[in-house]
């Protein structure tokens, strides 16, 4: 976990990027390595930004658009405001999915570590932004638990120094409309202190392509910045609101490709409502020429109710959690360009779950999932996590970072159904787990020029187990047997920039213990291992008569590491992970006109090929899809835009899936027809 930027004593990063170009920018400043304005170039390790002008550009109907530009992220969109997230990783699904990223805004957890959402970027307020920034493989020793896999920090956007205003409306097919607006005024007085206010909002509409679907989203959020000679504050307030109604799996050999199913809903009575309220301030104070205390008090409160249709027996699983706490550091410069950061975390949690089942199972093995309550417990939960994180400038261009977290959970949990077995659900008795993880992180980075700076990384990512991990057991599992997940990383970079080429590279190996997961049968495995190895790439350059260019790839294998055999799943060692493709890409070619004014842009994304089980036996073929954006400036008050996506009309699955638990079916989530969005915004 760690704070924001300075954002009034430092400008913003997305601003200094020209409005028509969308490349990768090594002097940008990024600012979730150490929580202040960082030139890209030097950080030790991979990141990769999405700025502020290129998010406005994409304008993306759900984060997963925009996200899945960068190296080594492949988010599958599910039904509405649903996903599933990959990070240098498989595609994971339940407390795995949930809990081995981490989603941060303006450098603060959206969520407490033990009560994660698996469908988390639903609460972020991506429609009004400062840019997001993405690290891929464990976030460090400044983030805690979920910070396994990766991390994606969502930035707000700062009051203008100026003030503006501006409202954006588009719309597309199968009824789909979005409204948003933002505002800011800056004050100034005599002594050089600031005051700014910005408010935003975001509404959408979206019926949905399938039969039976739609989606409704209300999101709004309020920032205050405050800025003197040795003080600066940043306050923000989010409240995000979701409605959907949700289409489930189509079923069927190539189903997604099936003309009388691909746009039916075998489920029409699913639905999920959720909503979530968060706010922090992060106050920096100088207290000595080079000495700062950061102080960031925040508090959050998340609900959410939905059918569970992928489930047999469909039950209806309500979920709450308030959570307030405490990021803490006094960071230290000194003589020679050294820096030192000693922190402290802490978070108290209060959550609560139940999962309960109205009608009775039909068809397949009714005895497994009975009508009536499955799960009914509340959690409180503690974090407190002291840590260092320190750069050492070796050499002018050498740089050497070490850091390490000690993070102790502890988690009381009350259970509230009948204890005992009941079909294959286990309600175990009241019962307290402590959890102690360390992660240490070194790493090296040496400018050799300026087409040529290079880096290695070793790290570890941990992730106490989530409370549905603990306390959400199936029969046959012993109470108490999930352990911390561990991930040991090592990478190896180069980022610079050759002949007007710019580009970031690396080549990554990880270890996985510990890793819990839901098998095809439904039931947990506590103690699975994988390894995870690949290359990714990142490169964008200029081109003659206004044209630019820019790509994301990645080549990675995630196997598993152990065997574990049983009736429904074959798991060797030695295999490809399921829904983990061997290869994702993305290939645009822009291009600037009229002197800026207008920008178009002609987008490839190809994801490969990959296992939908775990037996390696079924395979979904993969996809290519095209898209064409188009951003015009009419005047200085109005731009107009538009996108054509899935230009090709291709048929393709957003998500593939195989479920044994008794049917042996293949499952999708079909990709959306060819759709043409235009909107306009206004600016004062």
């Amino acid at each position: 976990m760690a704070g924001f930027a300075l954002m009034m004593a430092l400008p913003q990063a997305g601003a200094a990027e020209p409005k028509a170009e969308q490349s990768l920018v090594l002097d940008e400043l990024i600012v979730t390595t150490t929580g202040f304005g960082t030139p890209r170039a030097t950080h030790t390790g991979n990141i990769a930004k999405i700025g502020e002008f290129e998010m406005e550009f994409i304008r993306p109907a759900q984060p997963a658009e925009a996200l899945n530009r960068l190296p080594g992220v492949g988010i599958q969109q599910g039904s509405g405001a649903e996903h599933l997230t990959a990070i240098r990783s498989p595609v994971l699904t339940g407390g795995a999915g949930a809990g081995s990223f981490l989603y941060l805004e303006d450098g603060v957890p959206m969520r407490a570590a033990g009560f994660a959402n698996v469908n988390a970027l639903m609460e972020a307020m991506d429609e009004i932004s400062g840019g997001v920034e993405v690290i891929r493989g464990p976030g460090g020793a400044r983030y805690g638990s979920n910070a396994e896999h990766g991390l994606i920090n969502f930035l707000s956007r700062p009051p203008a120094p100026d003030g503006d205003a501006e409202l954006t409306l588009w719309g597309g097919p199968h009824d789909f409309y979005r409204t948003s607006g933002t505002a800011s005024r800056t004050l100034r007085s005599g002594d050089s202190t600031t005051h700014g206010f910005r408010g935003s909002f975001a509404m959408l509409h979206d019926g949905g392509f399938r039969a039976d679907s739609g989606l409704e989203q209300q999101k709004a959020r309020l920032r205050y910045d405050y800025a003197a000679f040795d003080t600066r504050i940043t306050a923000t307030l989010t409240a995000v609101n979701t409605n959907q109604e949700t289409a489930g799996f189509v079923r069927g050999v190539k189903a997604y490709k099936n003309p009388a199913l691909y746009r039916g809903n075998p489920d029409p009575e699913a639905y999920r409502d959720a909503w979530a309220v968060r706010t922090a301030v992060r106050m920096e104070r100088d207290i000595g020429e080079n000495l700062m205390l950061v102080l960031t008090p925040y508090a959050r409160s998340n609900a959410m109710d939905f059918l569970m249709h992928f489930l047999p027996g469909k039950p209806v699983e309500k979920n709450a959690h308030w959570s307030g706490g405490l990021l803490s550091s006094l960071v230290t410069t000194l003589d020679g360009g050294h820096r030192i950061i000693f922190g402290l975390d802490n978070e108290y949690s209060d959550g609560w779950l139940t999962e309960i089942q109205y009608n009775p199972t039909a068809g397949t093995a009714p005895n497994q999932s009975p009508q009536g309550v499955h799960y009914d417990y509340a959690v409180k939960a503690l974090v407190l996590a002291p840590y260092v994180h320190s750069e050492w400038r070796l050499a002018p261009k050498t740089l050497f970072t070490a850091g390490l977290r000690f993070e102790y959970t502890r988690y009381d949990y009350q259970n509230y159904a009948p204890v005992g077995i009941s079909g294959r659900f286990l309600r175990i008795p009241d019962r307290v787990d402590e959890f102690g993880d360390f992660t240490p992180k070194i790493g090296l980075l040496h400018e050799f020029n300026e087409g040529l700076t290079t880096y290695v990384n070793l790290a570890r990512g941990t992730r106490a187990p989530q409370t549905t991990d603990l306390y959400r057991l199936q029969r046959l599992q012993v109470p108490g047997e999930a352990k911390s997940e561990e991930l040991d990383s090592i990478e190896v970079g180069a980022r610079g920039r050759i002949s007007g080429v710019t580009y970031e590279t690396n080549l990554f190996y990880m270890e996985k213990r510990n890793y819990y997961f839901r098998d095809a049968g439904g039931f947990n495995v506590t103690d699975g291992r994988t390894d995870h190895a690949g290359i990714e790439i990142e490169l964008s350059a200029p081109l003659a008569f206004g044209f630019d260019i820019a790509a994301a790839g990645t080549y990675a294998r995630h196997t598993y590491a152990f065997t574990n055999i049983t009736p429904s799943e074959k798991i060797r060692d030695g295999d490809d992970v399921d829904t983990a493709p061997r290869t994702l890409g993305n290939l645009r070619l822009g291009y600037n006109f009229n002197e800026g004014a207008g920008r178009a842009e002609l987008e490839w994304v190809h994801m490969g090929s990959y296992w939908m089980n775990a037996g390696n036996t079924v395979k979904y073929d993969g996809h290519d899809i095209f898209n064409l954006r188009l951003d015009y400036e009419v005047s200085e008050n109005v731009v107009l835009f538009g996108k054509l996506t899935n230009i090709m009309n291709t048929r393709y699955a957003d998500r593939a899936d195989y479920s044994d638990m008794g049917m042996g079916e293949e499952r999708y989530f079909p990709g959306a027809d060819r759709g043409l969005y235009m909107g306009v915004t206004l600016r004062y």
